[in-house]
């Protein structure tokens, strides 16, 4: 079936889309991104996204950013053109295109935008039943992980040595042995006595989405959540470890490096809270998971 990509104000099949070679986007990574959930033709916490990705457009100071309710019609519109009713939605918003200097262009020059949709979400039937496994790695990108920026290649060189590794994903580490997260997803333990904690907002991490609903998920399922550094150490001594995001969902962890978790099977509190993240996807209307406002 053609694939269709939206891409600075046309629908294109994905063959045929593209950029100019002076895209700073392209040039510098001077952008930004979203990764939406679609799940059985909703678009999952659509609001969120949105708030997240105005958020790091004003922080990497886009002087036009498009709004809200534009992106929103032409989300819509990209997902219904490739049918898919489960998948990922991506959204990338660039700075714009200008002859290649480091300093921001003039401020009558637009925003870049491209949109695109594919097949597939969640993690494997496997990595639900089993866990997954993490490589503890050096946290060795920039300063400003709460902006959700397409500057991602020490996210891919961590990820890949992680696969190397035979490992799912990657524990990253500041230098006094604290953990941030993982190089595309938020990490969770539960402590000895039964608190689900991670680590606090902040330029250490992003946001996560799915790590907000989670975490309203658990306090209405009467479960205490804490907010707080911890460290490699705590991780490893913990009760449960789990990881959250828009493609995880909330994924056990059962071996970290050569260090079983726990038992070495999935947690009680991570099946649980996968559980009810699951019905409340199920329970989504299409008609108002679009709504941007």
């Amino acid at each position: 079936m053609t694939r269709f990509a939206y891409v600075n104000g046309r629908y294109e099949t994905h063959s045929g889309a593209t950029v100019s070679i002076e895209d700073r986007g392209y040039q510098f990574a001077d952008g930004v991104y979203e990764v939406v959930a679609l799940w059985n033709g909703c678009a999952v916490d659509l609001i969120g996204h949105m708030d997240r990705l105005e958020r790091s457009m004003a922080e990497v100071q886009f002087p036009n950013p498009p709004g809200r309710r534009a992106l929103g019609v032409v989300a819509h519109e990209v997902v219904r053109l490739n049918r898919v009713r489960t998948g990922i939605l991506y959204i990338q918003i660039n700075r714009g295109t200008a002859p290649r200097n480091h300093p921001f262009p003039g401020e009558d020059v637009r925003c870049s935008i491209v949109m695109t949709v594919r097949h597939g979400l969640g993690p494997s039937a496997h990595d639900i039943e089993n866990g997954v496994s993490l490589k503890v790695q050096d946290d060795q990108r920039w300063k400003r992980r709460d902006i959700k920026t397409i500057g991602l290649l020490p996210n891919v060189l961590t990820k890949q040595a992680a696969k190397a590794a035979g490992a799912f994903e990657a524990l990253l580490i500041n230098p006094d042995g604290t953990v941030t997260e993982a190089s595309a997803a938020n990490v969770w333990l539960v402590d000895k006595d039964g608190t689900l904690v991670t680590r606090p907002l902040g330029p250490e991490i992003l946001g996560g989405i799915t790590r907000a609903r989670v975490m309203a998920i658990a306090q209405e399922a009467g479960r205490p959540v804490r907010e707080t550094v911890f460290t490699l150490e705590d991780v490893l001594a913990a009760r449960e470890v789990f990881l959250s995001g828009t493609t995880t969902f909330v994924l056990p962890v059962t071996r970290i490096d050569d260090t079983v978790i726990a038992n070495g099977h999935p947690g009680e509190a991570a099946c649980d809270l996968r559980d009810r993240y699951q019905g409340y996807l199920n329970a989504l209307e299409p008609g108002t998971s679009w709504h941007v406002a």
